[in-house]
């Protein structure tokens, strides 16, 4: 099977590029990925290259596939693993793998034949082993890749904790009808935050949601209503770069239980930690590109408030298996995330420049060929194609009907012979 991808060189050296996937082993299996998404976490890994911890330092002579957001369809299971995954069946993967010995392997940036950004790839039986090869039955490919993101935004959630005094043991995730704020989080996995805080079981009363950019808040503001918040019994307030005079003020004085960063700013950081609660938990959610990044912590209130850090870098395949079910029934809508579409020919510069893109998600049909377009830019276009995903969405969303149309209209990816 010949495949399309863009694969991993070194440092900035991305190249879409055609070539032919090894056959499938028994104990493997050959899918067609339809959409990925592009996470800033790639980005990182493109600029790193083998300095990154999950990309192999042979990067140079054994390119990886890049991309590790991604839903397809299974189209060759190996003997090992008929009866229990189907030709045919749609799938979502978790890439968290934590192999024993390897703990940062995973598919997007450590393998070969496996990532988001290709039309064909051969999925490793090691991903199948762990659980992380997972089944998804929802109507919309692109809803199945974000189940990934999605499941890093729960991840935090669990991954956060919280003391009792006299006692040793952690009592795990936010604190069950306490005070939580997400600062710098009206961007793409902010917004999957407050979908989550506001719809899962485990809800804050009072959410504090900062930016320093007013279209984003105004965004935030339009989909999640403090209206809508309300009658899950949440508080919703939405600031623009607040001091923590101020977010204390609004705290009643108290200070947050649970505080999530979601910019990998220090000043961020170190407002998150000195607006927390006796007890309070400060997620740092958002890595770091430098490795010698570093932040102030109040060493006095870890000693005398118990104030503590977290942090997850994704999430686990319970975390995605809790994202997949949740979206299938309708409690959460990552939709919200994606503010740009794409074709795979498009990974490349959107990739290396996804920090100057502005909005949200950049999602990407493996098999399309269309430059990065924002969504909001469809409605008024000439372009018959971007006046017909214009008519299928709905309050400004990405929508299970555009994905159709996009796929059944769209421009066929023109697979190239040679790196580009």
């Amino acid at each position: 099977m010949r495949t399309a991808a863009v694969r991993l060189y070194g440092k900035g050296d991305l190249r879409l590029e055609s070539f032919e996937l090894p056959p499938v082993k028994d104990d493997e299996i050959l899918a067609k990925i339809v959409s990925d998404s592009i996470c800033m976490s790639t980005y990182k890994a493109a600029k790193l290259g083998a300095d990154h911890k999950r990309v192999p330092n042979s990067v140079a002579q054994n390119p990886t596939i890049i991309g590790h957001e991604f839903c397809g369809e299974l189209l060759e299971v190996g003997a090992k693993w008929k009866g229990r995954f189907e030709a045919g069946g749609k799938f979502s993967i978790q890439p968290a793998l934590n192999i024993p010995g390897n703990v940062h392997a995973a598919p997007g940036y450590s393998f070969p034949y496996i990532g988001g950004s290709a039309t064909y790839v051969v999925i490793p039986s090691v991903v199948t082993e762990l659980g992380c090869l997972l089944p998804y039955n929802g109507e919309s490919f692109y809803l199945g890749s974000l189940a990934e993101p999605m499941s890093c935004i729960i991840g935090g959630f669990h991954a956060n904790y919280h003391t009792t005094p006299g006692s040793y043991e952690h009592r795990m995730g936010i604190a069950h009808g306490g005070k939580m704020a997400l600062l710098a989080g009206a961007g793409p996995m902010g917004l999957g935050a407050i979908d989550y805080a506001l719809h899962s079981s485990r809800r804050p009363s009072l959410l504090a949601v900062t930016d320093i950019d007013q279209a984003r808040l105004d965004r935030a503001a339009s989909l999640f209503t403090t209206a809508e918040a309300k009658k899950c019994g949440v508080g919703l307030v939405y600031l623009k770069a607040p001091g923590a005079d101020e977010l204390m003020k609004l705290s009643g004085g108290t200070g947050f239980d649970d505080v999530f960063v979601y910019a990998p700013i220090a000043s961020v950081a170190e407002q998150a930690d000195s607006i927390l609660a006796f007890d309070g938990c400060l997620n740092f959610f958002a890595g770091p590109q430098d490795p010698a990044f570093g932040a102030k912590l109040n060493y006095y209130n870890v000693h005398y408030n118990a104030t503590h850090v977290s942090g997850n870098s994704g999430g686990n395949t319970a975390d995605m298996l809790e994202s997949l079910e949740m979206t299938a029934v309708g409690k959460i809508d990552p939709s919200c995330m994606v503010t740009h579409v794409g074709g795979l020919d498009a990974v490349v510069g959107a990739t290396l420049n996804l920090p100057g893109i502005p909005g949200g998600k950049k999602l990407i049909y493996n098999h399309i060929s269309m430059p990065l377009t924002a969504i909001a830019d469809f409605a008024g276009s000439t372009d018959p194609l971007f006046d017909g995903l214009a008519n299928r969405m709905k309050n400004g969303l990405w929508t299970a009907d555009c994905e159709k149309y996009l796929l059944e209209h769209g421009k066929p990816l023109e697979v190239p012979e040679v790196a580009r």
